[in-house]
This record gives structure tokens, C-alpha cells and sequence, in this order.
């Protein structure tokens, strides 16, 4: 079914039926496709593959929405590869099927001509560099066989290599909207014969203020284009946005886009500012496995980076004022498995893919609701299972119910012994047997069930909690949006 706060403001649309049972071998690709993508280990499609490769492969727009980690990158790839691969058929397929050796030669005059430089026919638009690069990494490990490389086109890089490889005549264009349109404002690219236009995390575009300038792109694309859309979340605001862009598309829509999926484990632990270094560091010395750390500023990522390292933890540190150069150093020796620990600040939410995350921690309480859930699909991708930890103060008890509220789970908490805590910094690391599950407290706000040193803690902190409420929606601190609500950015 279709996002509700979405569904008002589109169009009329196709809805995508499900094909549950099928293989990769039974979609309409061509034995070429079939076998590279049997190669690269890939057998059974996700559900929003599967839904959304066959809608792509007939040329029609889509509007699809699934949770983070169910494989929209492949959905939307395959139909894009499959059409540049039958832009030519020297021999018509009759010939080729009678004769072996037409049918061999046709196979070489089709990848020779497709792997032939030409103008760009597809564009894919996404909010961040690291999600460029994760997009042109899936094509080339699925089209590099048959199909010249991609044109990466994104800020904080050189652009001389960018500028080139549109010189060189990328069939595909995987870009940034920033400079995309530096290089269209100075002629350096053309949009005139695009035939496929792709939007990956639109929401994220909008919250990150791309909305005017994708438009103003899209101005330049011709009006006759299949164009389709994929994000974890939308926004309603966004609505508006997709009613210009697609043409009665075919609405996919798997699973529910404000929840985390339920291979991820949710926790929540209350401590102190002066007491989250040390938790973090005994988190990850218990669990040796790749652990995505977000953080709130970049001057704090820093910091976290550099206490880790003082205490033997292989980190890379991932935030929007290091260099091109460097952010994809940090991605790859995480992806790698050359360190253990990615410091990053919200820039690493969307585009990162690593097998096998153990656990994703937020240092800082996230912003909203949304970047809490593409914070925690970093983990549990795939199938596997994953753990997302939240640390919170005393004071944003209130903002971790409204979390639980806007993605309708529950979250285990746990609750460290401050004054035990502040022993133990002085002798020595955080004794983890000062770590303990608490019941959750009730959604109405109830706190029965709290043990007494909880409800003390209450009473310590009662004056500061009652009179931020009272400031309600005057308070400057970010909370989480519940919702229906309609969402704003934060600075």
C-alpha cells in the first residue's frame, strides 16, 4: 500500500503487483544480464526488486518506497542496464537463433557498439557524494562487461576527471545537483537527449534544499523520459514535487517507510555528556565488529575520532569539511575492514554500504525521526541482523518517546549509575555490570514500573523537564517529529 501522506497529492497510478516466488532468471533481462548478475551472487530479488524491475523494463515511471537496505539501487540500475544494452541489434533475433554463428557475432556487434562513446541518455540525481559513488559502484560491478563507465559529477573533487569522462561520452551520469548544474551553467554538459531520469533519496534532496535546483534540471531534460523515483522515506512535502516529475507512475511501495526493519535491535542508553566517551569505548571494545558512530557536529566527530584512536581503535573519520580525497580513503578502509570504527556525522546516513554492521551508535540524539531510521539501516541489511544504540541525556527522555511514537516501536532502555560512572572515570574504564535493561516506561508517560534510583533521578532533574515542556514549541532544541506532522530543517 502507498505511503498515506503521500497518496492524496499523486496522480493517478499503476500500483505494481507483487511477484512473490520468482528468480532474477525469470525477469525479462537478456542471458548476458542474466549471467553477470548470477556472477556477482545475486539470485533472488527483494521485494522492491521485484516489483520495481519489471515496471522499469517496460519504460514506465515508478514511485517506489522501501526501507533502507532492501537493494533500490539494483531496482532501479537493471532496467537502465538492460536498455543501453539493446540500443542496437545488428541481426535480428530469428537470424540469430537459426544460426550459432550469427548468433555469436551479434553478441560482439551489440557490446561493441554499446561500449561505444555517445551522448548522455540517463541521469541519476542523489543527495550526496558518498551515494554517488555507492550508485556508480553497483553499475560498474554490473555493466562493466557491456557498457562504458559512468560519469560521476559531484562537488569537493576535481572536476577535471568529470569534465573528461563527459568528453569521453558517458552514457550515464550519476551526479550531485550542485555541480551539475556549475558544469550546465557553463556548457560543459548536455541534458538534451536524457531518456532516463532517476531521483535516489529525494527526501534527503529536499531536506538538504535541492528541491529549486532539480527543477530548474529537470527543465532541461525533454518532456518524453521515463522517470523514476526511490527513497526510504517521503516527506508530503515532496508530494508536489513528484506530481511534475512523473507521468502515472507505478507506485511500489514494500513495507512501512517509518519504521526500522525488525532485524535491528533498538537500545537506548541514558548517560551523562562527560560519560558518552567512555560508553562508546566499552560498547565497541565488547563487540569487535564494524561500528558506524554518528555524531553530532563535525568539531565532535573529531573528537570522538581522536579519543578512540588514544585508546588502540582503528577509526576513520567521515564529515562534510574533509576532502573528496579523504571521505573516500575513510569509506574505503571501513568498507574494507582496515579499521573498525567510521566516525561520521549525518553526511554517511544514505550511500554507505558495508557488509555486516554490528552495530550503528548515535553519539547525539539524531534530529528527526527520519534520519534515525536511515541511521539505523546502516545495520541489519540484507537479512543479517544488526544493532542501533542511541545515546540520550536526562533531559531528551522526552525525545526518545517521541522516537518510539514516530517509528512505532518500542526501544530497550538502559540506564548507567552516574555516580558509579564517575568512580569509575577516576580509577579506571566503565564497568559494564554498571549497565542494566530497564522496562520502557509507558507511552502515556507513566513511570511506575521505574526502579527507585530512575525515579530519583526524575526528582533531580523534575524542575529542568517540566519547565522545558512548558516552553513547548518555542524551545530551540531539535525533537523528533511525530507523524502527520510537517517536518523542518534544523540547522
Amino acid at each position: 500500500m502507498s505511503h498515506p501522506h503521500l497518496q492524496p497529492a499523486l496522480p493517478a497510478q499503476a500500483e505494481a503487483t507483487s511477484t512473490p516466488g520468482i528468480t532474477f532468471q525469470d525477469l525479462n533481462l537478456s542471458p548476458a544480464l542474466k549471467r553477470q548478475i548470477d556472477a556477482l551472487g545475486f539470485a533472488i530479488p527483494t521485494p522492491v526488486q521485484a516489483q520495481a524491475i519489471p515496471q522499469g523494463l517496460l519504460g514506465k515511471d515508478i514511485l517506489a518506497t522501501a526501507q533502507t537496505g532492501t537493494g533500490k539501487t539494483l531496482a532501479f540500475l537493471l532496467p537502465i542496464i538492460q536498455r543501453l544494452m539493446n540500443q542496437a541489434r545488428p541481426i535480428s533475433a530469428p537470424q540469430a537463433d537459426q544460426h550459432p554463428a550469427l548468433a555469436h557475432r551479434a553478441k560482439v556487434q551489440a557490446q561493441s557498439h554499446a561500449k561505444q562513446p555517445g551522448h548522455p541518455v540517463v541521469l541519476i540525481l542523489v543527495p550526496t557524494r558518498e551515494l554517488a559513488l555507492q550508485v556508480e559502484k553497483v553499475y560498474s560491478e554490473v555493466s562493466s562487461r557491456f557498457l562504458p563507465a559512468a560519469a560521476i559529477i559531484i562537488g569537493g573533487a576535481n572536476e577535471n576527471p568529470q569534465i573528461q569522462s563527459l568528453k569521453n561520452g558517458a552514457r550515464v551520469i550519476v551526479a550531485t545537483p550542485g555541480r551539475l548544474e556549475d558544469l550546465l551553467d557553463r556548457r560543459l554538459v548536455k541534458l538534451d537527449r536524457i531518456e532516463v531520469l532517476v531521483l535516489d533519496e529525494a527526501d534527503r534532496m529536499l531536506d538538504m534544499g535541492f528541491i529549486p535546483a532539480i527543477r530548474r534540471i529537470v527543465k532541461k531534460l525533454p518532456a518524453t523520459r521515463q522517470s523514476m523515483c526511490f527513497s526510504a522515506t517521503f516527506e508530503p512535502s515532496v508530494a508536489h514535487l513528484m506530481d511534475e516529475i512523473l507521468k502515472n507512475p507505478a507506485r511500489v511501495a514494500i513495507g512501512s517507510t517509518t519504521q526500522t526493519i525488525d532485524a535491528v535491535r533498538l537500545l537506548a542508553y541514558e548517560a551523562e555528556q562527560t560519560q558518552k566517551a567512555d560508553l562508546l569505548l566499552r560498547l565497541i571494545q565488547d563487540d569487535p565488529g564494524p561500528a558506524l558512530v554518528f555524531v553530532g557536529t563535525k568539531r565532535k566527530s573529531e573528537s570522538v575520532a581522536k579519543k578512540l584512536t588514544k585508546a588502540g581503535i582503528q577509526v576513520a573519520l567521515l564529515h562534510g569539511d574533509r576532502s573528496q580525497p579523504q571521505r573516500v580513503r575513510a569509506l574505503e578502509q571501513f568498507q574494507q575492514g582496515k579499521v573498525q570504527v567510521l566516525v561520521a556525522t549525518d553526511v554517511a546516513s544514505r550511500g554507505i554500504h558495508v557488509d555486516s554492521i554490528a552495530q550503528v551508535i548515535n553519539y547525539d540524539m539524531p534530529k528527526m525521526a527520519e534520519d534515525f531510521i536511515h541511521r539505523a539501516g546502516r545495520t541489519g541489511r540484507a537479512g543479517e541482523s544488526g544493532k542501533a544504540i542511541t545515546f540520550f541525556t536526562a533531559l531528551e527522555r522526552r525525545e526518545i518517546g517521541q522516537l518510539e511514537r514516530a517509528i512505532n516501536r518500542k526501544i530497550e532502555r538502559v540506564l548507567m549509575d552516574g555516580k558509579a560512572l564517575a568512580h569509575e572515570e577516576r580509577v579506571g574504564p566503565v564497568d559494564t555490570s554498571k549497565l542494566r535493561l530497564v522496562s520502557v516506561a509507558s507511552r502515556q508517560g507513566g513511570n511506575s514500573s521505574e526502579p527507585g534510583e530512575v525515579k530519583s533521578r526524575r526528582r533531580r532533574y523534575g524542575r529542568k523537564l517540566n519547565a522545558r515542556e512548558d516552553r513547548g514549541a518555542q524551545s530551540n532544541a531539535p525533537r523528533m517529529m511525530l507523524e502527520g506532522e510537517v517536518l523542518q530543517k534544523f540547522n
